[in-house]
């Protein structure tokens, strides 16, 4: 197991990461990337556990996804299975298992203050946290095409496309999310400033 960590994870993560997984006795499986979430944790009818980790994340995301699973499943064994998913009891939890992997040993000087930041209040998911997001991102081994970006680098009144195909204008910042008009609609919808899209250079508006 220790040798399957390795390409998955920063080089100073993967004993503490593997003695953790062996105390609880946690059944790891690597998979293929899915859209709607980088991992999950499921605790099966026979009482093992399982975690299951997008494969395509960068090392850092993927050792803070595989913390944030293991932190279900600890709290639920010391908190019980009426707490809420990503509740106090989570929280805490999430937050005293991630806290000594927080050090320039195994993450880049980038990463730490946006990491020690969040961790004072872990959210459910790192991609609500802008700014983390973003600087996670820069590490992510999938690599862009030139018309990929995020929403906030695209120009404003320029056009995009979600993964979905529609395509929509950016509009103006409105507090901490930006405006965008759908252009086969004309309805607004706002989008946060690391929403991953694809920039259409030379979009031409069909009649």
């Amino acid at each position: 197991m220790i040798e399957k960590l390795r390409p998955y994870l920063p080089e100073h993560a993967v004993e503490p990461v593997f003695e953790l997984i062996k105390a609880y006795e946690i059944h790891l499986k690597i998979v293929n990337e899915r859209f709607t979430r980088h991992g999950d944790y499921t605790r099966r009818f026979d009482g093992k556990h399982l975690i299951t980790i997008n494969s395509n994340l960068n090392p850092y995301r993927f050792l803070m996804t595989l913390i944030h699973e293991i932190a279900h499943l600890v709290a639920y064994q010391k908190y019980g299975g009426r707490i809420k998913p990503h509740g106090v009891e989570w929280k805490s939890t999430f937050r005293l298992l991630m806290v000594p992997f927080i050090r320039p040993e195994i993450f880049p000087n980038q990463l730490l203050p946006l990491l020690a930041k969040h961790f004072k209040n872990p959210t459910a998911s790192s991609d609500t946290d802008e700014r983390l997001s973003i600087a996670m991102q820069l590490y992510d081994k999938r690599e862009k095409s030139l018309n990929n970006c995020y929403v906030y680098e695209v120009p404003l009144g320029s056009h995009f496309k979600v993964r979905n195909g529609k395509v929509f204008k950016r509009g103006p910042l409105r507090v901490k999310r930006f405006e965008c008009e759908e252009v086969s609609t004309g309805l607004l919808y706002t989008f946060k400033a690391n929403a991953e899209v694809e920039l259409l250079s030379h979009y031409v508006l069909k009649s």
